[in-house]
């Protein structure tokens, strides 16, 4: 039996993270704060972000943003967030939590929200856009970002795939109004799951770190702090908030990895290179374009074929020990999204098309040349 080719296969360094979980074990701090606020003020350094706050996942982010928006801005039940059919759930599902409805907009050849089909989706209901960088890949963001401005939308940017994604020369999603991020396992940046919330208004980040952890005006590490006769004990709950914050021993390895994210990402999009001249050679594969201003973390590297060879293509693959995945099941084919069925010709058909071909740190060129042929063998017989 040959090498099991996988389509995610996440790389630590596994010394360093020991190192940094050890120091969490030893000074017996291992909940929000000591590590989570290190990696916090780490991120910023990166990513130029002014606020961040580390969260247990993406979807805790996003669930936080639509919630925080909805109280602040006030918003009501049935109010409307303009989204994108071809993503993971919890893209919407977050929406969905605070009782407002996903309309859904059609995406262009990035595979990202279409600035015009947007536009035609904004009603009088309309309160904000969810925008996703599928794959690390920015589109049209800047259209989308002064097409929000003009209207007087919030833009939430569901930035999971995006960590180290380069937009105009800067961290994607750096000056709009909410960017959210997740290191997930399999992530650019991998931890077990947590994800960061960047708001650029400073007195929503504050009310996300209230918000994030019950709804306490003080976190314990804070009050861990202050001087004797502070009464550390004494704090107030000013809101029913939620448990969503990370904690030091993932922040420990969030630390390790951040420091080969941008080297790691460059090892992918040479791979991706790979790829894409080999799988050149046939007509049946198309490609999801790539605009000149983005410079993609290449979370996924992703090809289309004709619908109808798409699942035995899948199956091909894995009979080769080549295990490629679906990015992603367009949502409106689930029930409680399916009002939306129809609406979004060029997302239904990009989700009956798309392979997501194995993509890894661990992945050599002579792999990505073994997948390429494997493909390419089915589609010429």
């Amino acid at each position: 039996m040959g090498k099991k080719i996988q389509l995610f296969l996440p790389t630590y360094s596994i010394d360093e993270c020991l190192a940094e979980i050890r120091e969490c074990l030893e000074v017996g701090w291992t909940g929000i704060g000591f590590k989570t606020a290190k990696f916090e003020e780490a991120w910023k350094a990166y990513s130029g972000f002014p606020n961040a706050h580390f969260l247990n996942s993406n979807t805790a982010g996003l669930a936080l943003a639509m919630s925080l928006y909805k109280q602040e801005r006030g918003w009501k039940d049935g109010d409307e967030v303009i989204s994108t059919p071809l993503t993971f759930v919890s893209t919407n599902h977050a929406i969905m939590y605070e009782r407002l409805k996903p309309v859904f907009a059609d995406v262009d050849d990035t595979l990202c929200l279409d600035p015009d089909s947007v536009d035609s989706k904004i009603s009088k209901k309309t309160r904000a856009v969810m925008y996703v960088g599928f794959g690390g890949n920015a589109g049209r963001l800047n259209d989308i970002a002064a097409l929000c401005k003009k209207k007087g939308l919030e833009l939430i940017i569901d930035a999971a795939h995006m960590s180290g994604t380069k937009y105009n020369g800067k961290q994607a999603g750096l000056g709009l109004d909410c960017s959210v991020f997740s290191y997930q396992a399999v992530k650019n940046l991998p931890t077990a799951d947590s994800g960061m919330i960047c708001f650029n208004d400073p007195e929503l980040d504050k009310k996300a770190r209230q918000w994030s952890w019950l709804g306490i005006n003080q976190d314990t590490y804070a009050r861990s702090s202050l001087k004797g006769g502070n009464y550390k004990w004494l704090y107030d709950v000013d809101y029913v908030g939620y448990k969503a914050h990370g904690n030091s021993v993932i922040a420990a390895i969030a630390l390790v990895q951040l420091k080969y994210l941008d080297e790691h990402n460059v090892h992918r999009r040479k791979l991706s290179l790979l790829y894409q001249e080999c799988l050149s050679k046939s007509s049946a594969v198309r490609f999801v374009k790539q605009l000149d201003d983005c410079i993609s973390s290449r979370h996924l590297f992703q090809v289309m074929v004709p619908e109808e060879k798409r699942n035995e293509a899948i199956v091909h693959l894995n009979t080769n020990d080549v295990f490629p995945g679906v990015h992603y099941r367009v949502n409106t084919e689930y029930k409680m999204y399916r009002y939306g069925l129809g609406s979004c010709p060029r997302a239904e058909k990009a989700s009956r098309e798309i392979i997501s071909l194995p993509l890894h740190m661990r992945m050599t060129e002579d792999d990505v040349r073994h997948v390429s042929n494997t493909l390419l063998a089915f589609l010429e017989h």
